[in-house]
């Protein structure tokens, strides 16, 4: 398979990372909803507080900073390629006050007596010229992360710092992620923004996108009946509830019950990936109503929920192909 890509003058990396965009934001909608808003790294950079650690007040890694060093990485890599400003979603807000304004009622705050940031944060950063496209839905190649303060230990200045990072396509149809684990680094720990920054070139570099836009393109081909279907949501809601020893070997479909629900309300209903008139659904379209129901879920479980619906998806394609064994199916 081959990607197509539209070029255009080289972007060069400057003093912000502002002047390596393009002006139009990527996705034009959520591509995360639970407990989630929408932010902008002007905000992120000049209007919210950085966490610090407790022991010497120096800063942690900031949002922006992970934002920054993500495009930095990406424009470097990606020259002559598009490449559009952050989607940026937070959740989880930490308000305070500064000292001054300790006995003030909170209808009387001023603006600059304020502080916020945000204790969890997705983005992604999409490149618009590099595409694919399956079952008449259009990918773009799109890099993002997630940070979430909560997994930090903050402090002492030589603590690690964890950050989540992916490489993938996203569907333009439903803003759908396709996160495998070949682009994902789930639990990366740096101590310093140059370490975070070359774990991340060196994911992008080392990703086949090629190799997984054929993965995708190959779920298309294979079908699952509507009694599989079926089979397959009652297996994945029984599996929290088995033996811990029954479940040696079988992969957990990571999505809670609320998820499922709208998995298969939407195998009726999805215009873009319902079933066929018999119950049949190709596991392209399967996979997309995992991922489509992923987006419910909060900033810090996301992106292992959306590698999960890959490796359930693909494992499923293994079986259905080779005629092997696969719990959910059998």
């Amino acid at each position: 398979m081959e990607l197509q890509t539209v070029t255009k003058e080289p972007v060069q990396i400057g003093e912000t990372i502002a002047e390596v965009m393009d002006e139009m934001q990527s996705s034009g909608k959520a591509f995360i909803e639970a407990n989630s808003i929408g932010g902008s790294l002007h905000e992120l950079n000049n209007k919210h507080i950085i966490p610090v650690f407790v022991r010497e007040n120096e800063p942690a890694i900031s949002h922006g900073e992970f934002i920054d060093a993500t495009m930095q990485a990406v424009s470097g890599i990606f020259k002559g390629e598009t490449i559009l400003r952050p989607n940026i979603r937070l959740s989880h807000p930490i308000k305070g006050r500064i000292p001054e304004a300790r006995n003030k009622p909170a209808k009387e705050l001023l603006d600059h007596e304020k502080t916020l940031y945000y204790e969890r944060m997705a983005f992604l950063i999409e490149l618009p010229s590099i595409t694919n496209e399956i079952e008449g839905n259009r990918l773009t190649l799109t890099i993002g992360g997630v940070k979430a303060y909560n997994m930090d230990s903050l402090v002492t200045k030589n603590s690690e710092q964890h950050f989540k990072v992916f490489i993938g396509f996203k569907n333009l149809v439903c803003t759908n992620l396709c996160v495998s684990t070949d682009g994902y680094l789930s639990n990366l720990k740096v101590k310093s923004i140059d370490a975070l920054y070359n774990a991340i070139e060196m994911l992008i570099m080392e990703f086949d996108a090629v190799h997984n836009a054929d993965e995708l393109s190959q779920f298309q081909q294979h079908t699952l009946t509507e009694q599989q279907f079926a089979q397959l949501v009652g297996r994945a809601r029984m599996y929290k509830h088995m033996p811990d020893g029954a479940k040696q070997g079988v992969m957990e479909l990571g999505l809670g019950d609320a998820q499922l629900n709208a998995v298969c309300r939407d195998y009726y209903t999805d215009n873009s990936f319902c079933c066929n008139a018999d119950g049949s659904i190709n596991l392209w379209r399967l996979y997309n109503l995992l991922t489509g129901a992923n987006k419910s879920s909060y900033i810090d479980n996301f992106l292992d929920r959306s590698a999960n619906a890959f490796n359930l998806t693909r494992e499923l394609m293994y079986a259905l192909q080779n005629k092997s064994d696969c719990w959910y199916l059998n």
